[in-house]
């Protein structure tokens, strides 16, 4: 069988984790390398994070999910120590459908939040602990740079942050990046 290593450079992400996302039936190697030196200093008191983790869990359970059956709950903590609840939406046209970790940034926003210092995800599976799909990865790093628990219902996680959940990411600075000029028609 082959083996491919994956190298997962400026992530603090866990060997767990990782294999937790890959196919069952691929195996990987994974090398992990040197930790980068810009991670925000977010600690969480334990009340804090018990906190979060419970409104997680809480709002997991006002999931609107009757197409999935998976129902998944978000709660952010704001820099200045508010704590902001969502979860899942299902519409039957399927991509109107709005995800935990949005509907919480979204409600967020709405109340004058923009900075934030954590967020825990939560599901019922039972096996893997959640994972925020590619469009709340990229909803979340428009917001910088945060802790991010991924849990199970057990209330294991893994502590990630926004660089580690996704290390390329589209940023407003690439926006106003040098362009080429274009030849007007």
């Amino acid at each position: 069988m082959e083996v491919t290593t994956i190298v997962l450079a400026h992530s603090r992400i866990t060997a767990q984790f990782a294999q937790s996302c890959l196919c069952e039936s691929i195996r990987f190697a994974i090398r992990l390398v040197k930790q980068p030196t810009y991670m925000a200093n977010t600690s969480l008191t334990p009340e804090q994070l018990e906190k979060l983790i419970d409104l997680s869990f809480s709002a997991k359970t006002r999931a609107h999910a009757p197409y999935s059956k998976f129902r998944v709950g978000a709660c952010l903590l704001t820099q200045s120590g508010e704590f902001i609840t969502g979860c899942n939406v299902e519409n039957s046209s399927y991509g109107l459908s709005i995800c935990a970790e949005r509907t919480a940034l979204v409600k967020a926003v709405s109340e004058g939040h923009t900075n934030f210092r954590a967020i825990a995800v939560s599901s019922d599976l039972v096996d893997n602990h959640i994972s925020p799909c590619g469009a709340c990865r990229q909803f979340i790093s428009e917001f910088g740079l945060m802790d991010i628990y991924l849990m199970k219902p057990d209330r294991t996680y893994i502590k990630t942050d926004t660089d580690a959940l996704l290390p390329f990411r589209f940023t407003g600075e690439q926006l106003d990046g040098k362009k080429i000029q274009l030849e007007e028609q």
